[in-house]
């Protein structure tokens, strides 16, 4: 591949040109020989490639190979620059709507009283009305480590006042200095 200057810039060592690639084959770069044509004022049927490619240029658009796996492919009779931006269009949708996922983290010590407890809990509601998934974990500090039922115990419960909002995705487990414990919310409420 050719290395190509832009704007009367000096050659850049590492910058190769790319070539974008189209995603539908249009016109004469379908090589099928038969194919099943479809679009606005078109009767729907099985074409030789040339008829097909007469039908499109007749009406001044493109014949765009929308379905290729299917037998024979599927070609729609559109104007190629308006499909292109309708599907982008469509992916941009589908990429706005897809739910992206918020993980909160509420931190416990092993000796957590019931306040601190009772406030964390209520964050943690409010995360999961939210829709986030929370991380809850009990920190082991220096030898606390010899508390491990205690942060067991302690998240267990944390999980089990929280169980109208949340379900648990991962019980309680001890990773290094830390056991931690993941909620999934049920859905926004």
């Amino acid at each position: 591949m050719a290395l190509v200057p832009s704007n009367n810039r000096p050659y850049n060592r590492g910058f190769r040109q790319r070539v974008v690639e189209e995603p539908y084959r249009v016109n004469e770069r379908i090589t099928a020989q038969r194919v099943r044509v479809v679009g606005e004022n078109i009767k729907v049927d099985v074409y030789p490639i040339s008829e097909a490619l007469k039908i499109a240029q007749a009406q001044g658009l493109d014949l765009v190979e929308i379905s290729p796996k299917a037998e024979p492919p599927v070609c729609k009779v559109v104007d190629y620059s308006k499909f292109k931006y309708e599907q982008k269009k469509k992916q941009k949708e589908i990429k706005a709507n897809a739910q992206k996922s918020v993980l909160k983290e509420i931190r416990f010590g092993p000796n957590t009283d019931d306040h601190d407890f009772n406030f964390k809990l209520k964050h943690a509601e409010n995360f999961l009305k939210e829709g986030a998934k929370v991380k809850a974990y009990v920190h082991f500090a220096g030898r606390s480590i010899v508390y491990k039922e205690r942060g067991e115990i302690l998240l267990l419960k944390f999980a089990q006042s929280l169980e109208e909002f949340g379900k648990v995705e991962q019980m309680p487990q001890l990773e290094g200095k830390r056991m931690y414990l993941m909620l999934a919310s049920k859905g926004k409420k």
